[in-house]
């Protein structure tokens, strides 16, 4: 246990310290930065996409089974960021929240509100002793109806807002600094392709390193194809060889 001004105050969840700051909560945002891993998300006018870094831990795995990025319905999806087994049971209670609803209203849930959903029960998590918060932060994409493109995310801490442009992980700081320098006009509108090199430029800027299409998983979902997907090897180095030409 961290000595100093976090004694005794990060035994227990429910307490705070007497300058306001719950430890446990904290050391939950220390754990999605600890596996090292960044993802990147990017809104276009007409397409979302969202890139994270495809990190294999042993020579003797699969490649195939390793991946951060998940359908929720056909047209809404999540990257997670963060402990691998926290991601997988907000995953199941994501698409359970997503196949609920649909179930009851007859149409797919809005990326807003499984957003929403799923930041209410990560919020419960920091109010109760026999619970932890979940060291995972989620990004969802989707394509809306009535809305167009949205990008969501959500945090170990229950906090959810929609962005333009937003990462998680151990490099987000920097990404969001870069984003923030790209997405200056308020009201600028990125292509597809725009979009997807944004994000792959974004992440290959943070990581120092010239991307492979091995390192690195694409989703996207746009207005022509509303139907949530990864794109493939050959897609990535596409768009990859496009953002060097461009430079």
């Amino acid at each position: 246990m961290s000595r100093g001004s976090s004694a005794g105050y990060d035994r227990h969840i429910t307490i705070f310290s007497p300058e306001g700051r719950l430890y446990q909560v904290e050391y939950a945002f220390k754990a999605v930065k600890s596996v090292g891993i960044t993802t990147v998300a990017v809104k276009g006018a007409d397409s979302v996409c969202g890139v994270t870094q495809k990190k294999v831990p042993d020579k003797l795995i699969d490649p195939k089974s390793v991946t951060n990025v998940f359908r929720v319905s056909d047209h809404h999806g999540c990257i997670f960021t963060g402990l691998a087994t926290d991601a997988r049971a907000q995953l199941q209670r994501t698409r359970s929240e997503a196949a609920d609803f649909k179930f009851k209203f007859g149409y797919e849930i809005p990326v807003d509100q499984i957003a929403k959903r799923l930041a209410d029960i990560n919020q419960v998590y920091t109010q109760h002793a026999y619970m932890r918060p979940l060291g995972v932060s989620l990004i969802f994409m989707g394509m809306d109806d009535e809305r167009g493109p949205q990008l969501y995310k959500c945090d170990p801490a229950g906090y959810y807002i929609g962005y333009r442009g937003c990462a998680a992980g151990a490099k987000e700081q920097e990404a969001i600094n870069y984003l923030e320098k790209k997405l200056k006009e308020e009201e600028k509108k990125l292509s597809y392709d725009e979009t997807v090199q944004l994000a792959l430029a974004t992440l290959q800027s943070v990581v120092a390193a010239d991307l492979k299409p091995s390192d690195v998983e694409v989703a996207v979902v746009s207005k022509e194809n509303p139907r949530f997907r990864i794109l493939s090897d050959e897609e990535v180095e596409q768009q990859l060889t496009a953002m060097t030409e461009k430079d």
